[in-house]
């Protein structure tokens, strides 16, 4: 730890920041922009699905900002695979990156302590912060020599999916059919859901994925609960809170949509919020990054009553 030069890295740290922050904000806006007509955000792909990025090397998913930037990458590339590394990863599973193949950005955090000296007292003291950093990440299809695990083949879209199904039971969340809209009741938290009979096909999705959708992004709205992730927006982003937790359950559901084997279709109300949620990402250029990591903690929770129900059959 260097304190004479820790002026020069805090500004240069705070650069970078900028950068990856403002960099990965713009290609999302300009996803959003050219999408928001025909509705056609990455996260909502039919035909090929659409499932959460994975590293080659750790077989883990991609969190945050960086499943969104990834979708945007593949859906602007035409990648039909959602498995991504570094040069190197590749190089150690046999694999080459094509000569001439422009890599994707992918953001992470590392701790660094600087160390701070009190003027009047001549103590030091050392401060641990998180940095952004960037990596350069590839898509499988920019590699040779990658063979795929073969496909499971879907489930009829038409018919109800016994995982889905049994995902939302697992959450204990309390949902009521009837009437002809969508929502979550935060005061008397539950969720209300048309009759899966009034959902209907588009050119981009089948009534069950209409369905599903639908209903998952009620229930990542049922996370933010205060018994459960306490999701509150509204110091930060003042009358912008209510469009943030829209991103939040439209990524949450799109997440789980992409865990489940549903492929992510837009809620029939999502073109009032497209105008709003560029406002916000244009304002602040760490908001897409906030609304992604809470849409991970909400599919984690989630994730984590499935487990519960599990332990306790």
């Amino acid at each position: 730890m260097k304190t004479a030069t820790k002026s020069r890295h805090q500004r240069r740290g705070k650069a970078q920041r900028r950068d990856i922050h403002q960099q990965v904000t713009d290609n999302i806006i300009a996803s959003i922009e050219a999408g928001a007509g025909d509705w056609q955000m990455p996260w909502h792909r039919s035909g090929k699905g659409l499932n959460r990025p994975v590293n080659i090397d750790t077989h883990q998913h991609y969190r945050g900002v960086n499943i969104l930037n990834l979708w945007v990458a593949g859906e602007i590339k035409g990648f039909g695979k959602g498995v991504w590394g570094t040069y190197k990863q590749w190089q150690n599973r046999g694999c080459q990156v094509r000569k001439g193949e422009k890599g994707s950005l992918v953001v992470f955090y590392k701790e660094l302590e600087f160390e701070d000296q009190n003027t009047e007292t001549g103590m030091v003291q050392v401060e641990t912060r998180l940095m952004a950093r960037a990596s350069t990440v590839f898509n499988a299809e920019q590699v040779d020599g990658y063979e795929p695990e073969p496909v499971p083949v879907p489930e009829n879209p038409a018919t109800p999916i016994e995982q889905a199904e049994a995902f939302v039971a697992a959450s204990k969340a309390l949902v009521r059919h009837g009437g002809n809209r969508a929502f979550y009741n935060s005061a008397k938290d539950f969720i209300q859901m048309p009759e899966r009979e009034r959902f209907l096909g588009t050119k981009t999705s089948s009534p069950t994925e209409a369905y599903y959708g639908t209903m998952l992004h009620e229930l990542t709205h049922w996370t933010g609960h205060k018994s459960r992730c306490a999701r509150e927006f509204g110091k930060r982003f003042g009358d912008n809170a209510y469009a943030m937790e829209e991103l939040v359950a439209e990524l949450g559901a799109a997440f789980l949509c992409a865990d489940l084997g549903i492929t992510s279709q837009p809620r029939p109300d999502h073109a009032s919020y497209v105008d709003h949620w560029l406002k916000v990402l244009k304002a602040d250029k760490k908001a897409i990054f906030t609304a992604a990591s809470k849409a991970s903690q909400a599919a984690d929770y989630l994730v984590s009553l499935q487990i519960k129900e599990k332990e306790a059959a």
